[in-house]
């Protein structure tokens, strides 16, 4: 099963968010979910409980939840990080469609992923 995907406050894209959704993707943002000025914690609690990978360019603060999740014996439905500004709109589109071609949501269970090595 292609990942459903859930973008956080720091990565609304609107753009790349309709692009991804017209090539029938299923996204939803922080902004549709009603989760705007959660913290990041929740950020990635929301989309777990709705099996959604977070999409997210807050780098630093995720690669420190996950790495504490794990170590507690926690879990996710996945990350996928990318540094804000990296990637035009048509890289970052095609990066995170190669990602979710080759990559289930099963297999993004608890992984994290970096859109650059995509």
């Amino acid at each position: 099963m292609t990942p459903r995907l859930y973008f956080d406050e720091d990565s609304l894209d609107q753009a790349l968010i309709r692009a991804l959704k017209a090539r029938g993707l299923d996204v939803e943002s922080a902004l549709t979910a009603g989760m705007r000025r959660r913290s990041d914690r929740d950020q990635l609690a929301y989309p777990t409980s709705e099996a959604r990978v977070l999409c997210s360019y807050n780098v630093g603060d995720f690669c420190g939840i996950h790495r504490d999740l794990m170590a507690a014996g926690g879990g996710h439905a996945g990350l996928i990080l990318t540094q804000q500004h990296r990637f035009t709109l048509g890289e970052h589109l095609r990066r995170l469609l190669r990602l979710v071609a080759a990559i289930s949501s099963e297999e993004m269970r608890n992984r994290r992923e970096f859109l650059s090595s995509w």
